[in-house]
């Protein structure tokens, strides 16, 4: 009896093929740098039913007269479980794309990563211990992202400092500039185009 097997049986690999997938946009920026506009904007020319989680104060509707979408707010405390329910809701609901906005309060918005393992660590429990519950937390909130059924584009705030530049009199003047977002380091990797935002409303794609 003949018991050879060939490798390519026994490996499980298949031909590549290219299949088409749902977006993963990043949208970074300091305020006033048009994220929340950038993200209807994006996503009108994605799908025609949008949803936009909106954890800033209700502004988005500021847009409601310009761009046809679905808001939920959400209010403090930012926890990981709202921010999963929703793209749940957004997905059973049928929409085409879910926009949240924005992922920087669920890491460093009241009742975020950040301010629930200070309060543990407040409460006696050591660091590497607090990071130890909260890290599945936020690794559930990045599978929920990646793994969506539907396009998905998460804004960031990012970290806001000045330089100085020459203007074109000759003199120094302070500028505005942006900085690292204001999520966990590396989160970036997860989607697949990352735009930056400056004051001008100019995008530069970083990924």
């Amino acid at each position: 009896m003949n018991t050879t097997t060939s490798s390519s049986q026994l490996s499980g690999f298949q031909k590549a093929q290219r299949i088409v997938k749902k977006a993963r946009i990043g949208i970074c920026g300091v305020a006033g740098s048009g994220k929340t506009l950038s993200a209807l904007k994006i996503a009108c020319g994605i799908g025609a039913k949008i949803a936009l989680v909106d954890t800033e104060n209700n502004s988005s509707v500021l847009y409601a007269d310009r761009i046809d979408f679905d808001v939920l707010n959400i209010e403090p405390p930012f926890e990981i479980d709202k921010y999963i329910k929703a793209i749940h809701q957004a997905e059973a609901a049928g929409y085409d794309v879910l926009i949240l906005d924005s992922i920087s309060h669920a890491w460093a918005g009241e009742g975020g990563l950040l301010d629930t393992q200070g309060k543990l660590a407040d409460g006696g429990m050591n660091s590497f211990t607090a990071w130890r519950k909260l890290t599945p937390q936020h690794n559930a909130f990045i599978e929920a992202m990646i793994r969506s059924k539907v396009h998905l584009i998460a804004t960031m705030r990012s970290k806001m400092d000045y330089v100085v530049e020459t203007n074109e009199k000759g003199k120094s003047v302070p500028k505005k500039v942006g900085l690292a977002p204001i999520q966990r380091e590396g989160l970036d990797y997860e989607f697949d185009v990352v735009f930056d935002l400056d004051l001008n409303h100019n995008a530069q794609s970083t990924k």
